[in-house]
């Protein structure tokens, strides 16, 4: 018993420090990077198709791959609408109450931090299954 504890411990730890490390990339507080990170997981999940979604689930810890698919509904992914505008709107959408300023920057930072923390194969499939406008986003190899 003492092992899944730790390993909880430890999940909790892993998803904290993503959250740090994409506060501090933002210069903006714990809350507002967790937000950030939820919105953008749930749009890149649903942007991407069933074998891609899965494959990038199974590269992020434990308890950010919980957030990925908090709410997802297999039957409406992924969207069919999947430019870059699209994306940026999700994303703002789930600001409504407090707008992002730079959403572009906002996404590259989590792109950003899914590029440090996932393999480079991955990314590149992931990067490379997305429409190019939105691959922009993405920070280049």
């Amino acid at each position: 018993m003492g092992t899944s504890i730790a390993g909880f411990t430890q999940a909790s730890q892993q998803a904290q420090q993503w959250v740090n490390e994409l506060a501090e990339d933002l210069n903006c507080n714990d809350r507002h990077a967790y937000h950030l990170l939820r919105a953008v997981l749930h749009a890149l999940r649903d942007w991407l198709s069933p074998e891609e979604m899965t494959d990038l689930a199974a590269q992020l810890p434990v308890l950010i791959r919980g957030i990925y698919f908090e709410g997802w509904k297999p039957a409406e992914t992924p969207v069919w609408q999947r430019h870059k505008d699209d994306f940026v709107a999700r994303i703002q959408d789930a600001f409504s109450g407090d707008p992002l300023n730079d959403p572009d920057m906002a996404i590259t930072a989590v792109f950003r931090l899914l590029d440090r923390h996932v393999s480079h194969g991955e990314i590149v499939q992931v990067r490379n299954s997305m429409k190019k406008a939105l691959r922009e986003l993405w920070p280049a190899d």
